[in-house]
């Protein structure tokens, strides 16, 4: 028994008018074929719908309110099924009947195009995609063991919401980290030179250091309201 696409079919020799017409047709719905062959005779066909993801549309706005400009799609699905999910969400950059290799190698030209990419993913057909942009994120629950260990974050709830929330507090951790970096160095550099002045005695040193340090754990605790 052989089950897969159209484009599978034509490789394996069994492709014909009949099957185009029926990829044809279903394809014009939007519906992603897929062909059943027994001892080398096609038998039958079957249409897949794929439904977005809950909250999907809701995590691409919060995306774009985070400064994300450039959103693609990449799959493996028909072209005309991928549009359809695509428009749904508003996505019009759609690249569709993709092998892993091929979505690796559209990572890289997006890299060239826009930048510093982030890859979403959950499959093992994902992995190649993942590692390859700068950064990879695997949906923990639902991703293949490939795509986990592929990635570079890992979220842990099946919530796309959660890409946004992990932009949000990356940028919140890293202003904070500026933030301390820069109080610490001026309070130092300020003690420095009432040193040399003959301002400050090491007892009051001592007393800003430990003081710093508890406005810096205070600043980093912040963070958790995040």
């Amino acid at each position: 028994m052989l089950v897969g696409s159209g484009r599978l079919f034509q490789e394996r020799g069994l492709g014909s008018e009949e099957l185009s017409a029926v990829e044809g047709e279903f394809s014009n719905q939007g519906w992603t074929p897929v062909f059943v062959a027994v001892a080398g005779v096609p038998v039958g066909a079957l249409a897949v719908v794929d439904e977005p993801r809950e909250a999907a549309a809701e995590s691409l706005q919060m995306l774009r309110a985070h400064g994300i400009e450039k959103i693609a799609m990449l799959t493996g699905d028909h072209a005309a099924a991928a549009r359809a999910v695509a428009a749904s969400l508003g996505i019009d950059d759609v690249r569709a009947e993709l092998l892993p290799a091929d979505k690796a190698d559209a990572v890289t030209q997006l890299r060239e195009k826009y930048g510093t990419l982030a890859m979403v993913g959950d499959g093992v057909n994902d992995a190649p995609a993942l590692a390859t942009a700068d950064i990879g994120i695997a949906m923990g629950v639902a991703g293949s063991a490939a795509a986990l260990e592929t990635a570079d974050v890992a979220l842990m709830a099946d919530e796309l919401p959660k890409v946004a929330y992990a932009i949000r507090l990356s940028r919140a951790t890293a202003r904070n980290i500026r933030v301390n970096i820069a109080f610490s160095l001026a309070l130092k550099g300020a003690f420095l030179v009432m040193a040399v002045l003959g301002l400050a005695t090491l007892w009051m040193a001592v007393a800003a250091d430990m003081g710093a340090s508890l406005i810096v754990i205070a600043n980093a605790l912040r963070l958790l309201r995040e």
